[in-house]
């Protein structure tokens, strides 16, 4: 499909190709639908290995985004940033800071803050350049690092699934398969251990395969992670990792997890219902950053207002498998269904056409 006619196609509003070769910027941002709001997502920095396949990418999760912060209840839009370079090897200063100026230029439009890829440190560095950048660190008067509140939030969901599938939400002794070990798995899994469960995980990196031996969870190879034998499956690394390919492979009664994108295409929901296994949507349980991130907009940051935001993903995960189970779709639809109807109902609001979704 061309870019336009996808573009046309998903209500995507902007993409803004942002280049500087003096550093070796090449980077994307993509504005989906700004009705509620400005669009705010994260930078994600990851080296594509070709310029299409980083477009699709920024696509897909800045329309990700404006789902997430409709389900969520945010008056924000749906964007995100993505620069194609390896983090581990060739993010700079310069280059973070060049990206910050054509943040700048977009006026507000798209406001960024921390994704696959970042750390705290390189928001000061896009601070530098521009205003529009939220998830500072604490001592800047931000809401510090997203994926403790995304990982709280993640959890949260997990719980909500639980409780609809086995009619309690209590995770001891359950066992939960966490593909990638971020820093929003890791800060999922403190509450796993807390409370008393089981983990499986893998990773592509060595440094995070040990943090993850030290709190006692038992490693696997990547690939290994969908045939393992659990009762919660939970993706915390990059998306489509469920496909026609994969689903086949799972032995778990419930998905459930903070990866952005997680469906590789929107059959694969259905593909889930089917087999009888309960999907989070993963833009309803890892909202948990994006609204961290955006209760800094507009003034102070009060951290208990975040938390009791985060706090509401359980409701809210219960509401979209009510509404799957009561109108027989799949949870993915369902909670699509919920996302476009505020966005929708704003729109009349604000006497605005409503765009076909």
């Amino acid at each position: 499909m061309e870019i336009l006619q996808h573009m046309q196609e998903y209500g995507h509003e902007q993409l803004v190709v942002c280049s500087e070769p003096s550093i070796g910027l090449k980077a994307f941002i993509a504005i989906h639908d700004t009705t509620l709001g400005p669009s705010c997502g994260g930078l994600r920095i990851w080296p594509h290995s070709t310029e299409q396949e980083a477009v699709w990418d920024v696509l897909r999760l800045s329309r990700a985004m404006t789902y997430k912060s409709a389900v969520a209840g945010l008056p924000l839009g749906g964007g995100k940033g993505l620069i194609i370079a390896d983090s581990r090897k060739e993010k700079t200063e310069a280059m973070l800071r060049a990206f910050g100026q054509f943040i700048d230029s977009l006026g507000g439009r798209y406001i960024t803050t921390e994704d696959v890829g970042m750390s705290p440190r390189d928001l000061e560095f896009i601070a530098e350049e521009t205003n529009y950048v939220v998830g500072l660190p604490e001592s800047m008067g931000g809401s510090g690092d997203t994926s403790v509140m995304t990982g709280l939030g993640v959890y949260l969901g997990i719980k909500a699934a639980a409780k609809a599938t086995w009619s309690s939400d209590d995770l001891t002794d359950r066992t939960i398969a966490i593909q990638g070990f971020g820093n929003v798995g890791f800060n999922l899994a403190t509450h796993l251990i807390e409370e008393g469960a089981k983990l499986i995980v893998t990773d592509l990196h060595e440094d995070a395969l040990n943090r993850a031996r030290e709190i006692g969870a038992e490693v696997v190879k990547s690939e290994d992670i969908y045939d393992a034998e659990c009762d919660i499956f939970s993706p915390c690394a990059l998306g489509s990792v469920l496909n026609t390919n994969t689903i086949p492979r799972l032995k778990c009664k419930v998905v459930a997890g903070g990866a952005n994108n997680q469906l590789e295409n929107e059959s694969d929901g259905e593909l889930l219902h089917k087999r009888g296994i309960l999907y989070a949507p993963d833009y309803v349980i890892n909202a948990g950053g994006i609204i961290n991130a955006g209760s800094e907009i507009g003034g102070v940051y009060y951290p208990t207002r975040a938390r009791e935001l985060t706090e509401r993903i359980y409701e809210t995960t219960e509401d979209v498998i009510k509404t799957s189970r009561v109108e027989g779709i799949p949870t993915s639809t369902a909670a699509n269904r919920l996302a476009e109807r505020r966005i929708k109902a704003v729109q009349a609001l604000k006497k605005i056409r409503p765009r076909d979704f």
